[in-house]
Order: C-alpha cells, then sequence, then structure tokens
C-alpha cells in the first residue's frame, strides 16, 4: 500500500467494522445487546454504517476547497446534477396536483402507471407484458434492490468492474459478499450468486454494451436462477453509440423472468429535484417489490407522480436538453483532449472518462488549482485508478469557463 493517497486508501479499505458482530446479538464480552445500558445500546446498534465505504464526496471536499478559491470561480464538474429547468409542462403538473392531502398508491397512479409502461414500450422497444413500479428516484432502489428481494448473507452480488458506488453499498445493505467482474466466465460456476448488476450506458465511463452481450448475460443469469439487473438510467443520452435496453425485444424477445430495468427521469428530464424514477421488467419480481415496498411506507408523492405522467408523455423537452448537452459535451471533449488527455469510451451518458495515465487524485488536484472540480476514478472501483469523471452538468458558462483554463499548459 505504500505511496498510495491517503484519499484512495480510504477508499480502498472498504468496511471499517463488520455488521455481522451483531449476528448473535451480542457484544465482545458476550453480553445481549438489549440488557445493555441504553447508551451502549444504541453504540452497538449503530454499526450499520460502519459496514459500509466512506461515502465517496466526503473525500472530494479539500479539492473542491482549492476550486473554490481560484478567483474566477469553481466550475463544479464531479457530480452529474442537472442545472437547466424543469420543463414548464412537468412544473405545472406538479402544481396542479399539489392539493393532495390522501396517501398516493406505492404501485402508482393509474395514469403513472399506464404513462411508464407506454414510455418502456416506446422507447425500449419491449413488445411483452411486463410490471412497473414507480420509486422514490432510483439511488434508494439500486442502495435496497438486494435487500427487497431477499439477498443476504452468504449471498454474492456481482457488479461491473467499474461502477456507480450504491451497487457496492446495496450489497452490503443486505449483508451479501460484492465480486467486480465483467467477465461472466470469471464469475463462474458459483451458486451462492443470486443478483447481477449491468450498467449501459455506464456511468462512469459512458461504455455502452453490445445486444449480443445483453444476451448472453440474461442466459446466464437464467440458467444460474441469478437475477439480472440493468441500471439504465442514461439510455435516452446516446452520442456515439445507440444504447439498447435489457427489456428490447432485441435481447430478451418479450420475456422478461428473471430480469429488471431501473430508470430515473433525472436526467433525461432535469428531475434530479423530484425523486422520480422507476423499475420495469418481471411482473413476479416487480409485485415482490410492490409487496414489501408497502410495507415499508416506500412511495412516490402524488404531485410527482403527476409531474412523472407529464415527463413521461413528452419527448419534446428530452430532444431540447440532448441538444445542450451535445454541445457542452464537444466543447469539453475537445477542451480535453488539446490539453493531453485520452478519452475512454465515452459514447453515451453525461460525463466523459478521462485521463492523463497518472494517479487520478494528482489529476484532481491538478485541475482543482485551474479550479476545476473532476471525480477521481477510484470512487468508481480499484482498476480506474488513473481516470477522473467530468460531468456535462454545468452552465454554458461554467463549461466555456472550464475549456478555458484546460487551454492553460499542465507544468505543475
Amino acid at each position: 500500500m505504500e505511496g498510495l493517497h491517503e484519499r484512495e486508501l480510504r477508499v480502498l479499505r472498504g468496511p471499517r467494522f463488520a455488521w455481522w458482530c451483531l449476528q448473535g446479538r451480542q457484544d465482545r464480552q458476550g453480553h445481549a445487546v438489549r440488557d445493555l445500558p441504553a447508551a451502549a445500546r444504541g453504540r452497538a446498534l449503530n454499526v450499520r454504517s460502519s459496514a459500509l465505504p466512506d461515502f465517496p464526496w466526503d473525500l472530494l471536499e479539500p479539492a473542491k476547497a482549492i476550486a473554490a478559491a481560484h478567483s474566477g470561480g469553481i466550475v463544479d464538474l464531479s457530480v452529474g446534477t442537472p442545472v437547466d429547468s424543469v420543463p414548464p409542462a412537468v412544473r405545472q403538473a406538479l402544481a396542479d396536483s399539489s392539493d393532495a392531502p390522501g396517501y398516493p398508491l406505492t404501485a402508482g397512479s393509474p395514469a403513472l402507471r399506464a404513462a411508464i409502461t407506454g414510455w418502456i414500450s416506446r422507447e425500449c422497444h419491449a413488445s411483452g407484458e411486463f410490471g412497473v413500479l414507480p420509486t422514490i428516484g432510483s439511488k434508494e432502489l439500486v442502495a435496497w434492490l438486494p435487500t427487497l428481494l431477499g439477498v443476504g448473507p452468504g449471498d454474492v452480488v456481482v457488479i461491473p468492474a467499474v461502477c456507480y458506488p450504491t451497487y457496492e453499498v446495496g450489497a452490503k445493505l443486505a449483508g451479501a459478499e460484492v465480486v467486480r467482474s465483467d467477465s461472466l466466465t470469471a464469475v463462474g460456476p458459483d451458486p451462492r450468486v443470486k443478483l447481477i448488476w449491468i450498467n449501459s450506458p455506464s456511468n462512469p465511463t459512458g461504455r455502452v454494451l453490445p445486444v449480443e452481450h445483453l444476451r448472453k448475460v440474461v442466459a446466464w443469469g437464467r440458467e444460474r436462477g441469478v437475477i439480472v439487473v440493468s441500471d439504465e438510467c442514461y439510455v435516452s443520452l446516446g452520442w456515439e453509440s445507440e444504447p439498447v435496453s435489457v427489456l428490447s425485444d432485441e435481447v430478451t424477445g418479450g420475456d422478461y423472468s428473471g430480469v429488471l430495468a431501473v430508470h430515473s427521469l433525472s436526467k433525461r428530464s432535469n428531475l434530479a429535484g423530484y425523486r422520480a424514477g422507476f423499475v420495469g421488467g418481471d411482473p413476479a419480481l416487480v409485485g415482490e417489490l410492490l409487496a414489501v415496498r408497502k410495507h415499508a411506507g416506500m412511495i412516490v408523492p402524488a404531485p410527482v407522480q403527476a409531474a412523472m405522467v407529464a415527463a413521461l408523455n413528452d419527448e419534446a423537452h428530452v430532444a431540447e436538453q440532448r441538444v445542450r448537452y451535445a454541445a457542452r459535451r464537444d466543447m469539453l471533449r475537445t477542451a480535453l483532449v488539446k490539453s493531453g488527455f485520452e478519452i475512454s469510451h465515452s459514447e453515451a451518458g453525461l460525463y466523459l472518462w478521462a485521463t492523463r495515465d497518472e494517479d487520478c487524485w494528482a489529476t484532481v488536484d491538478r485541475l482543482a488549482r485551474r479550479g476545476i472540480l473532476a471525480a477521481p476514478g477510484a470512487f468508481y472501483g480499484p482498476s480506474a485508478a488513473k481516470h477522473v469523471r467530468i460531468a456535462l452538468t454545468a452552465t454554458d458558462e461554467r463549461v466555456a469557463t472550464a475549456a478555458d483554463r484546460l487551454a492553460e499548459p499542465f507544468t505543475d
């Protein structure tokens, strides 16, 4: 571990205290947890977060402070949070439904279920009978999906080698083991595998998985009774490749058994602040999720459900947003390449996956001194330690500012 950046070490350390220490409901002296004094009992029960990795963006605070001190202000390209306005029709739908004193349906209103079904049929080219369920954004579903589906201690969840950190978090919350792999052969015939995540277009790399690969994953999962979950939150943002949904007839042929697809309106419709997502696929799995979520009170607010209907029934605003992102992408990509970066993958999605063939934290620091904040590849997996993720989610003015700063020689 010698020579590793301290922040990188903290990312790689992972769990700091085993969650399973409470399995026997005893402390280290053998006393039952329920018999402990209240203060000690509180400490003993507060180990769930300790089983998780450090929250990545907390580790970025020092670089953020450096970038914020730039005389021209910070250009924050570290997080894919939308900055453009919510479409007027969506805002109006939210306002029109704001007088909602009663409890909404966990399953979603009939109008929302119809809108989600129609969107998946049209945009994902899925002609079969699939189940749908609205979620409180996509992150909460990703984090709780293994638990909701009964994955637990002794089970294995397979995630991509380089991926969104919450896949790992969700597995750990369930008490399962995590295996990072992009190769089904490398996973092998392990009967402990219960769920496999795929992500296309990928966050952070922007890589798009071909139809043939998706078919192989689905077939592999069905042969072994493994649930296949595809995170498709960026499926509307293909640039150099056209993303294909795992629910597409090209992949599943209308048979969704053992398959789920996760979607979000945060990126395509600028609704990150609304927390609006949904899942579709195997009706039995969706039904199980609904049954558990009803007990847990995981309900999308009624005004947000109405806003989702408006967003899903209108593709014009998505096309307009794509034009904005395309322009920002071209400007940033050109500036990064001219300044000596190599762009890997990045054929779809909201990010440029860039490298200077050096430790990612060194690149983050170099950019921070120019007032630009990027996300280090170490956030997304050990094999990504020489890349940084550059988001397209900044205003036109901030993106132009970043391009100007990237023109400065990288001599430091």
